[in-house]
């Protein structure tokens, strides 16, 4: 169906012709101070009635670019059908490390190695594209934690700003904290029983003004339920003049993650490689919905720009016409 937004404005409908009998039009008949009767007269009267003929198709064109305009201002818009909006009530913040040690290619897919970050990315947009029903809210920390993207249904616009993120983009350093503070303010407003963050970091603490074990524990307080991954393999190779090395991995703090996850009724996951990340990811998502009453929605098309083309067309032809009259 067809909606106007503004139906008041068809009250101006007939302001041109009220501007007309305020301001009547000025009358420019100048009697001839000589007249010479001859055949010019005939002419003259053909000329009189083309250019009644002219007014009056002039008059007709502005009329209707001047009702075309009042359609246009009064917002035209069509509405389509309703479409049900498939809620389950769950609202997941994904809080992403950014920090220079997400850079260790220690990862593997289809036999090219890849960094953390990018297995991070990889996993994680399917993750985020199953999320249909849930809002999704994004993140990004290093040094300092920045809340890339606020919950939102737009799970499009959550997955491209992921992966347009990169690493040093917050900072070198690790500020695990920090970023459980900022999701603890973001989801303070939101139903106790439906607040999930989902923590992903390859280090420990090394940054920031809040301690992780503490923000945990505010986070347990505003029933925010944490679930912490490490990402790493145990161990990582080094280059030196000796030839490569495997070192065991020790920056990750294990310790201080599962803690997180326990004081917040949690769990810790451990990701050494890019299938137990997929399966982390795929047990995350059988997290129990939060029954919520359906939303719908009706599309709204806005249909303003044809009848203000078509005002601009007729202007147009009602402006070649007086010049075409003026040159004759």
């Amino acid at each position: 169906m067809i909606q106007i937004e503004w139906p008041w404005v068809f009250a101006l409908l007939p302001l041109p012709m009220l501007l007309r009998f305020i301001f009547p039009a000025a009358n420019t008949i100048q009697d001839a101070a000589l007249r010479v009767p001859f055949i010019e007269d005939f002419s003259q009267q053909q000329s009189a009635r083309h250019s009644i003929n002219s007014r009056k198709w002039l008059l007709m064109l502005a009329a209707l670019a001047w009702i075309s305009l009042i359609i246009a201002a009064s917002r035209p818009s069509w509405l389509g059908e309703r479409v049900d909006i498939p809620i389950s009530g769950r609202d997941l913040m994904m809080s992403v490390d950014l920090s220079g040690s997400m850079q260790e290619p220690d990862f593997e897919i289809n036999n090219q190695t890849i960094n953390r970050l990018q297995a991070i990315k990889i996993i994680a947009r399917e993750f985020i594209k199953k999320r249909e029903g849930d809002r999704i809210g994004l993140i990004l920390f290093g040094q300092q934690a920045y809340l890339q993207t606020p919950l939102t249904f737009d799970l499009k616009t959550v997955e491209t700003l992921l992966l347009e993120s990169f690493i040093g983009m917050a900072g070198d350093a690790t500020s695990i904290g920090d970023a459980i503070g900022l999701a603890i303010k973001r989801l303070q407003d939101k139903q106790k029983s439906s607040r999930v963050l989902i923590l992903l970091t390859d280090g420990a603490n090394t940054a920031g003004e809040i301690k992780p074990i503490k923000a945990a524990e505010l986070a347990a307080e505003q029933g925010l339920k944490i679930y912490t991954i490490g990402i790493g393999a145990d161990y990582v190779t080094r280059r030196s003049i000796f030839g490569s090395q495997k070192l065991r991995n020790t920056v990750l703090d294990e310790k201080t993650l599962k803690a997180i996850a326990d004081k917040t009724s949690g769990q810790y996951f451990r990701a050494k490689n890019t299938a137990e990340l997929n399966k982390i990811y795929q047990l995350i998502d059988k997290l129990e919905p939060v029954e919520q009453k359906s939303q719908s929605f009706r599309p709204v098309m806005a249909l303003f720009y044809w009848p203000l083309s078509f005002a601009f067309i007729l202007t147009a032809i009602i402006a070649l016409l007086r010049a075409m009259n003026l040159g004759r």
